[in-house]
């Protein structure tokens, strides 16, 4: 169970990026120059190896990546997430959505980071609390669970990367309309057995009136196809997984600006 104390108040930005920051993972290029970043949303199991090879794929074309782990600040493990979060017993997407807001507030602060040219990656659940922020105005405390909450953090995200995000019930999307209208890549999956293709297309109807630029990748595979060691319902398919890393570096350069490829190199926030 969670050994996180309740709050008596919400969390400012700065409160909870402070407690994030210590477990976020940055890859990218081994030097200070400002650069484009990405912040990558787990799902409901946590942080798994197959997105930090998604960072490395960023981090080798020259961007700035940042694994934002949800759990770890609040005392949960992977068990947890899988009895309470993935089941929908806690913390859903819209209580989440505060993280991705601090996080994108906190990152564009760093001297190595161009704070204007920022992309947002979710998968299932992490994709789930980026749509649920996409509907929320920020205009007044307490929105996202912040004490402070304010739509400046998101000025400089460019972009979304949306992989099988959560559409079921208590997806925002499904009832509300997007306030912002980044362009975002998102992938729908045949045979999810966690959001269904009419769940999907309810969210990014949403996400396509609010007049972004929207593409949809159909893809013939199942929840967490890029995630390898899966089982039972879920199957790892490599052929897809390199396509759809193939397709996330093509996003981060049209969105962000073409990066300068070179070595990248790992080190903690």
């Amino acid at each position: 169970m969670s050994r996180a104390l309740p709050s008596l108040r919400p969390d400012t930005l700065a409160d909870r990026w402070a407690k994030l920051e210590p477990h976020v993972e940055v890859m990218g290029p081994d030097d200070d120059l400002p650069r484009p970043a990405v912040l990558l949303f787990h799902g409901c199991g946590g942080v798994r190896e197959h997105m930090r090879r998604y960072a490395r794929t960023a981090a080798a074309a020259g961007f700035r990546a940042f694994v934002v782990d949800s759990y770890a600040p609040r005392g949960w493990t992977r068990a947890f997430g899988l009895a309470f979060v993935c089941s929908g017993l806690a913390f859903r997407g819209a209580e989440r959505s505060g993280d991705v807001l601090a996080a994108a507030w906190g990152v564009a602060q760093r001297a190595d980071v161009q704070g204007d040219r920022l992309c947002l990656a979710g998968w299932s659940h992490g994709g789930w609390a980026i749509m649920d922020l996409m509907t929320m105005p920020l205009a007044r405390p307490g929105e996202a669970g912040l004490a402070d909450a304010t739509p400046k953090p998101l000025e400089g995200v460019r972009s979304l990367f949306l992989v099988y995000p959560y559409g079921g019930i208590g997806a925002l999307s499904r009832i509300r309309p997007w306030v912002r209208n980044p362009r975002a890549l998102a992938v729908i999956c045949a045979r999810d057995h966690v959001t269904s293709q009419a769940d999907a297309e309810k969210l990014f109807g949403a996400a396509r009136r609010a007049g972004g630029a929207l593409e949809i990748w159909h893809v013939a595979g199942t929840h967490a196809f890029d995630e390898p060691g899966t089982g039972g319902v879920m199957r790892y398919d490599q052929a897809l997984a390199d396509e759809a890393h193939e397709r996330f570096r093509k996003l981060l350069v049209d969105s962000l600006g073409a990066g300068q490829s070179v070595a990248a190199a790992k080190r903690t926030a």
